[in-house]
């Protein structure tokens, strides 16, 4: 029997074994990890915050999007870049604004790979969606664009051949358009067309039969870093033995070959101005000379066909390849021109032009007396103000009559000038820009030109030739320091600017000597043809000596009164001591006007 106290003691034993294995789990817990991270993981818990969920029963969102960029995501632009370019709304689940993805979104992802496709900047892109469901049901789409740059170019070298000039290709690749540049992006299309350019370069130098590989080598200094190689093979040098012209039955092979200025058989003297190598481009241009002066003669179908090129012999060094040119000529019949007439001239009449044109019915056929007539018709509109004017030959042959049939009795050409006379121009404001020194109304009295009066293109070459002529300024030239444009909001208004560059036109001299006669002296003098930028002329000169003294000054106006009237002082004072005997005195000067009886 157990009695109420032992009862109760037994009750209190459970208690003491709980207080006991509490007062125990503190020395457990010193010494075990997983304590430790249990705890971390609790104050992790605490810390991230949960998920962002769109509202319950949305549709589709975008949920995420991430740039993922291949073979190793690592990327030589900023992807704060490629962002730029990315229009596609993201959704902010902080703010709460979510975008949603539909069919506008995907449209919206189109455009996108659009835009970043046409940056350049990539080799492959691909956009990719991957679904990720939130708690709440609503369909997550996380957008990843996958992108593959382009090798970024680091270094370009050429390597093969020593005849590869560097600064003339980059010239050339410049004035071309061609851009291959340090770091920037590797082109294919780029590359193939430098390659082509050197080979180009190379047949120029007579290496016909160069060949010209590009390699690409990646760089271990980065990620799609590379170095671009152009090899060159030269090949042998190109050498013309013979030129042989096939289907001339007209015109002999001498007169021919005489019209060819660089492409030449090789003789003794082919080595002054690098003569008797074959050239591609040289040839097109004396093939073009060739049908030139055929169509001078009357000729105006004849066609200079591509060369063939046989090869003779290489040299026994093999840089040196002996060839034999054949040139195809078709020559085509000699045409006489039948009608001569004028279509389009309103402003200036036939019996006018018609002198400008040495060409009449029943003359042989000649491009040159077009070209000529041409010219000088255009000194004429020019000269009204019609300086658009353009014109251009409309040739009709006319076949030789077959038998009995009624025509000609030899081929013709019915030739018809066509002229595009434009409107008249006339001159809304002339400037001059570039005159630091010389003043306007300098300049402005030696130019023809008059402001609201027609545009005289003559008249503009005249008073170029007088401003050249003064020397006050670096020679203008044609197309260079004259600009012409279309006043902005005027009609038939134009302005002329002469863009000038000032040159010094003032001599300061000294010296000292001594001599037999004046014994020891010093001379100093200083002259100008530009004083103070008024276009007058000074000169002043002293000279003194032990036995003689001279002093001079000179004077010039050239536009007196401002009238083209030249007016001139010239004073001076001599003296000239001779020993033990007397001293010779002279004072004067004199006054000069003239005025000119020629523009020059």
């Amino acid at each position: 029997m157990i009695s109420q106290r032992s009862a109760g003691v037994y009750a209190l034993i459970p208690l003491f074994l709980i207080v006991a294995a509490l007062l125990a789990v503190p020395a457990f817990a010193d010494g075990s990890p997983s304590a430790s991270a249990r705890q971390a993981v609790a104050e992790q818990a605490q810390a991230a915050p949960a998920r962002r969920q769109p509202p319950a029963g949305s549709g589709p969102v975008i949920s995420q999007t991430e740039l993922r960029f291949h073979p190793v995501n690592e990327s030589i632009i900023e992807p704060q870049t490629y962002l730029y370019y990315i229009q596609t709304a993201l959704s902010r689940p902080s703010e709460g604004v979510w975008t949603p993805y539909n069919e506008a979104t995907e449209k919206s992802l189109l455009d996108d790979f659009k835009r970043l496709w046409a940056t350049s900047f990539l080799d492959n892109l691909w956009i990719e969606t991957l679904d990720e469901p939130y708690e709440n049901g609503v369909l997550g789409k996380r957008v990843i664009y996958h992108m593959e740059e382009r090798p970024r170019v680091k270094i370009v070298d050429y390597t093969g051949s020593t005849k590869v000039e560097r600064t003339k290709i980059d010239e050339k690749m410049k004035e071309l358009g061609i851009s291959l540049r340090l770091d920037s992006f590797l082109d294919q299309a780029t590359v193939r067309r430098v390659q082509g350019l050197v080979k180009s370069f190379m047949a120029e130098k007579g290496y016909e039969f160069a060949e010209v590989t590009s390699i690409v080598e990646p760089l271990p200094t980065g990620p799609k870093l590379v170095k671009v190689v152009f090899d060159v093979k030269e090949g042998p040098k190109v050498k013309i033995r013979t030129i042989n012209f096939n289907g001339n039955a007209e015109i002999g092979d001498r007169a021919l070959g005489r019209q060819m200025k660089s492409t030449k058989a090789h003789n003794w003297l082919s080595w002054i101005g690098g003569k008797g190598t074959y050239q591609a481009s040289k040839f097109e241009e004396d093939a073009e000379k060739v049908v030139e002066y055929y169509r001078n003669e009357g000729y105006i179908s004849a066609k200079v066909g591509t060369p063939e090129i046989k090869t003779l012999e290489d040299s026994v060094d093999k840089e040196t390849r002996w060839v034999e040119l054949s040139v195809p000529i078709d020559e085509g019949p000699r045409y006489k021109v039948g009608e001569f007439k004028f279509d389009g001239n309103k402003i200036v009449k036939t019996e006018f032009l018609e002198p400008l044109f040495k060409l009449k019915p029943g003359d042989w056929y000649s491009d040159k007396p077009i070209r000529n007539g041409l010219i000088k018709a255009r000194e004429v509109y020019g000269a009204g103000g019609y300086f658009e004017f353009t014109g251009f030959p409309d040739l009709e042959p006319v076949a030789a009559a077959a038998g009995p049939v009624a025509g000609p009795a030899e081929p013709t050409v019915n030739v018809t000038m066509r002229m595009q006379e434009g409107e008249q121009y006339f001159v809304n404001r002339l400037t001059f820009i570039g005159n630091t020194t010389t003043r306007d109304n300098v300049i402005r009295r030696e130019v023809r030109l008059v402001e609201g009066a027609p545009f005289n293109t003559e008249s503009l070459k005249y008073s170029v030739k007088r401003l050249n002529q003064l020397g006050y300024f670096k020679p203008l030239e044609e197309g260079k320091g004259i600009d012409v444009q279309k006043t902005p909001g005027e009609k038939n208004q134009v302005d002329v600017t002469l863009k000038l560059e000032e040159q010094n036109r003032n001599q300061l001299t000294f010296g000292a000597g001594v001599s037999q006669f004046e014994g020891f002296f010093g001379q100093l003098s200083f002259q100008t043809s530009n004083f103070l930028g008024r276009g007058e002329a000074l000169t002043v000169s002293l000279q003194m000596g032990s036995r003689s003294e001279n002093y001079q000054v000179a004077f010039s106006e050239p536009f007196l009164f401002d009238r083209n009237i030249t007016g001139g002082v010239d004073v001076y004072k001599r003296a000239l001591r001779y020993i033990d005997q007397f001293t010779q005195e002279a004072t004067g000067g004199n006054v000069t006007m003239g005025f000119p009886l020629a523009g020059f």
